[in-house]
């Protein structure tokens, strides 16, 4: 699999080539911030209406299809529940990061914009996600996905993955 960056923007979203774009809300936060704040502000309110009309909830392992075009570019907009900030665990950040990898590989997606869970508030660092990451999603199932990250957080999960496949092609 391929990683990409796109920085947190309506006007980057909206030149990338992906038919997807998966997102992360809290059970606990409102309004929804990051990536699901750009995307709700530009689709009317739309995810918070779904969250006051109790449909969207953030509860952890929670999964909304929610049509993008033709606000967005993306065919579809997937947001995952996270569950309550203060649980962000290791553990619930790569239960998180597989069900979006399982997520977008029932749905035949190869080619996805995604926010890892955490990264859009800063509650998880991106070194931490980094490595994280590398370990919890596979390289087979997908094409590429684009993370949604500043330049301070694209530079340090760059550097991490790409050690890690120097590391990889040594062995």
């Amino acid at each position: 699999m391929e990683f990409r960056f796109v920085a947190p923007s309506l006007p980057q979203l909206d030149v990338r080539k992906a038919e997807l774009l998966a997102c992360c809300i809290w059970s606990d936060v409102r309004p929804v911030r990051g990536c699901a704040g750009l995307l709700d502000w530009r689709l009317a309110g739309k995810l918070s209406t779904l969250n006051r009309e109790a449909f969207l909830g953030g509860a952890l392992g929670e999964c909304v299809l929610v049509p993008g075009r033709p606000k967005l570019p993306f065919e579809k907009v997937l947001v995952f529940g996270l569950g309550p900030r203060c649980e962000l665990t290791d553990e619930a950040f790569s239960l998180a990061v597989r069900h979006i990898s399982r997520t977008l590989e029932g749905l035949h997606v190869a080619r996805a914009v995604v926010e890892l869970p955490g990264r859009g508030d800063g509650s998880i660092a991106a070194s931490k996600a980094a490595e994280l990451l590398a370990s919890a999603v596979g390289t087979d199932a997908h094409d590429t996905w684009w993370l949604v990250e500043d330049d301070a957080g694209e530079r340090v999960i760059r550097a991490k993955l790409d050690g890690d496949r120097r590391v990889k092609r040594r062995t």
